[in-house]
């Protein structure tokens, strides 16, 4: 068989991390097994689909590198990619349908409908359509269509019957057909509904495996009967378990951002959201070793039969970890570019303006940073006293040292004097100096560190400080000790 597997996002919003989880393992499954990932756009909702939209999911996938092999931007022997394009062909199969009588067109008013749904829910019946239009004949449905009353056409269910749905990764699960709904096929507009669609575009595109989430099982039934109905040989069904909440919920972004587009924005490397994607489908079995793992040792581990079904938790703690974890893969020269890169294109993760970087001087900053960062979008709050003009000092901050601010400045007088007579900064040769002047000062190497670390950075928590104060120079990490020295004597606000 040659494999052909498929994801189709609606442009009808930011793209969704569901379509990154989905599309990896349709991605994996078609390379494992020698075949083609093909992405189509179901934009049939007119009224809520946008360019934009699309734009961005092209773009999420790209920087995912997710590559497809067929699709509305790069082409492909089954086009058109996008549903809009398509629609003669959802006609075209309505009409075969309406034929075999396998569909009905529905002439019911909004009205009429808005009635049957309370009076359904007033007597607690499930919702659905009444099939009040099912027996109308079909030379009474072309008159009525003929003199331009509106109509849906809708599946005609035997009721009497079951479905049953065979899940490569559940086995069968059966549906009385009851519980199947006169679906609409196509709407009063002209545009297919997304079951038709689908069903249409999967065999005109060739598709042999459905890999979706398992909040598509009860439409796969529908799907089976279109197949059915058609006379076609319908593809096999794989649904993949649904991401989580930590409540058990499903994702959504009232509990857990869900655009592709935000987690770009903060930070994340692709690799790490596709390892922690991958992750949510299976675990490294007993012997495989590390949960870290790029895209080719994916490759090698992956099987369906490895997904389990137990309902992964989206955990954002964990994919800052193994974010962190990535950016310490990366060689220094990777991470100064992703970082020129992403200030280029972010700023950072909370939206400050984008700006050039000086690649080298990023290149001296990474070893200081690289073991602490969890996200690029933190390369602000890590380093931006390298490039500020003005540090803002407060008493509050040097307060960690436990001194009054009397002695803090009389430390930092000292340590001043002490790095001029060296005529630069070497933390080699400085940190055992300083660590030799707190006790000549009587007071704790911590204290005096902490103090040096406010007045030079106006940070508690900052990268290595001597390392810091060398890529700064001499005289501008002297000007800020002794302006932090008149503050703390002065007692006004200093700006550097």
């Amino acid at each position: 068989m040659n494999v052909r597997v498929r994801i189709a996002p609606s442009p009808t919003g930011d793209p969704h991390v569901g379509t990154a989880y989905v599309g990896l393992f349709n991605w994996l499954f078609a390379r494992r097994n020698g075949g083609k990932f093909l992405l189509r756009i179901e934009d049939t909702d007119q009224t809520r689909s946008t360019a934009d939209s699309e734009a961005a999911i092209l773009r999420a996938m790209k920087w995912l590198a997710l590559d497809y092999d067929e699709g509305p931007d790069v082409g492909g022997p089954v086009g058109p990619y996008r549903q809009s394009e398509r629609t003669e062909h959802y006609r075209e199969h309505t009409r075969l349908l309406l034929e075999k009588q396998a569909a009905y067109r529905c002439f019911c008013t909004e009205d009429r409908l808005a009635v049957m749904r309370a009076r359904q829910s007033a007597a607690k019946l499930p919702p659905g359509y009444d099939g009040n239009c099912r027996n109308v004949e079909r030379a009474e449905s072309d008159r009525r269509a003929a003199a331009g009353e509106k109509f849906v056409v809708r599946m005609k269910i035997d009721k009497s019957a079951k479905t049953v749905v065979q899940d490569l990764l559940r086995g069968a699960i059966e549906f009385q057909n009851t519980e199947i709904d006169d679906q609409v096929l196509m709407k009063s507009d002209g545009f297919p509904t997304y079951h038709l669609a689908n069903v249409v575009d999967d065999k005109l595109m060739g598709i042999t495996h459905v890999l979706r989430a398992e909040e598509w099982i009860p439409s796969t039934p529908k799907h089976l009967l279109l197949y059915r109905a058609f006379g076609w040989e319908p593809p096999l069904f794989c649904h993949l378990p649904l991401l989580r909440n930590a409540d058990r919920t499903k994702i959504s972004k009232r509990k857990n951002p869900t655009s592709l587009l935000w987690y770009e924005s903060q930070g994340y490397l692709p690799e790490a959201l596709l390892n922690f994607l991958a992750l949510m489908g299976f675990a490294p079995a007993e012997g495989e070793g590390s949960e870290i793992f790029d895209r080719a040792q994916l490759l090698e581990r992956f099987d369906l039969k490895k997904i389990s079904l137990g309902g992964p938790v989206f955990d954002l703690t964990k994919l800052e970890w193994l974010n962190g974890e990535w950016i310490r893969r990366l060689t220094k020269e990777e991470v100064a570019d992703r970082i020129v890169a992403f200030v280029g294109a972010h700023g950072n993760e909370k939206g400050a303006t984008p700006r050039k970087l000086d690649r080298a001087f990023v290149l001296k900053i990474v070893p200081l940073i690289q073991e602490r960062m969890k996200k690029l979008g933190e390369w602000d709050e890590w380093t931006d006293y390298f490039f500020k003009d003005e540090i803002v000092l407060t008493k509050e901050a040097f307060r960690r040292t436990k001194l009054a601010p009397p002695q803090v400045a009389n430390v930092l007088v000292a340590c001043a004097g002490l790095l001029e007579k060296n005529g630069d900064v070497k933390h080699e040769r400085d940190e055992p100096a300083l660590r030799d002047l707190s006790r000549q000062l009587g007071v704790k190497v911590g204290d005096l560190f902490m103090a040096l670390r406010v007045a030079v950075t106006g940070k508690s928590a900052t990268p290595p400080l001597l390392e810091s104060m060398e890529l700064l120079g001499l005289q501008k990490s002297l000007a800020r000790v002794r302006a932090a020295a008149r503050f703390l004597t002065e007692g006004e606000s200093t700006d550097l």
